[in-house]
């Protein structure tokens, strides 16, 4: 495609620009979210030279500019250098945003964080962001004429051994959402990471990672314009609407980060309901994460 044709869809207005940056969104958080979690960079970020600070915001620009040349957040690759930096920018800018408000909602940030402190920490757990935000396309793209080849669920069934296809495919969903979730509470699960969030939030806090956990799994699922998402709103099942699904998905995840934290004792019955409560929630946002990039995978 030409840089005018780039351009051309580029140019197709606010709801396209949106669904472009929800979809990069979504692929810097399936990416990303596991190293806001690593104290390490916590720190690192916090004491590290403005300089190297510079240098490390520009060599991951110079990559993601790399990747917008193969891949990219939008339906259309950049079809020359001056549009793939163009799309570096902006991809650049909504990792810093994104990381930033993650940092804040898991208070990493607060009103007592300097400025250095702040901006060091941001660049370097928006790095990640902006690389999954440059692969989403080619790592979870929609494939045209797939919403036309699925089935609603009939191969599934198969798998899962059940004939009722609106049962197969809840069990399908279900299954994936709870493996996607292991896959990330399993690395965060031992981590002292999670004590040390725990004890910065308040309980209005608690009830905005909720929000922003369904949220992020919702815009992965159904609105970042990934694999079949038209078909997923048309296929059987108990909860295939987006709102059921999405909650659905959410207490599944959840209760992964309570075996995931009972597995590593975390929690334990010597513990109060409210520190399983706000332990399971902190977990429970990257397991969402992950369980919402298993969904995609069926």
């Amino acid at each position: 495609m030409t840089t005018t044709g780039h351009a051309a869809a580029r140019s197709g207005g606010w709801r396209r620009e949106g669904a472009d940056l929800v979809r990069g969104a979504s692929g810097g958080l399936l990416f990303g979210v596991p190293l806001l979690y690593t104290m390490e960079v916590w720190w690192y970020g916090s004491w590290v030279h403005p300089r190297w600070v510079l240098g490390a915001l520009a060599i991951s620009f110079l990559v993601v500019v790399a990747l917008n040349r193969t891949s990219g957040f939008r339906d259309t690759r950049a079809s020359g250098w001056r549009d793939a930096a163009a799309d570096g920018v902006e991809m650049v800018a909504m990792a810093l945003i994104c990381a930033a408000a993650v940092l804040i909602l898991l208070r990493q940030i607060t009103v007592t964080t300097s400025l250095a402190e702040a901006i060091g920490t941001t660049v370097f757990e928006a790095i990640p962001f902006a690389f999954g935000a440059a692969l989403s396309r080619q790592l979870l793209r929609h494939v045209e004429g797939e919403d036309a080849d699925d089935d609603g669920g009939g191969d599934l069934a198969d798998d899962v051994g059940v004939e009722d296809p609106a049962i197969s495919r809840t069990l399908a969903d279900a299954g994936a959402a709870a493996v996607g979730a292991l896959v990330l509470a399993f690395s965060i699960a031992p981590t002292d990471e999670i004590p040390d969030i725990a004890d910065s939030v308040t309980a209005p806090w608690l009830l905005l990672i909720v929000g922003a956990s369904l949220l992020i799994s919702y815009a992965i699922v159904f609105a970042a314009g990934f694999r079949d998402q038209a078909g997923r709103q048309e296929h059987e099942g108990l909860f295939q609407r987006p709102f059921a699904e999405t909650v659905a998905a959410y207490v599944i995840s959840l209760a992964v980060a309570a075996l995931m934290l009972l597995f590593f004792q975390r929690i334990g019955p010597d513990q109060s309901w409210e520190t399983w409560m706000t332990y399971t929630i902190v977990l429970g946002l990257p397991a969402t994460i992950g369980g919402a990039a298993g969904r995609l995978a069926v």
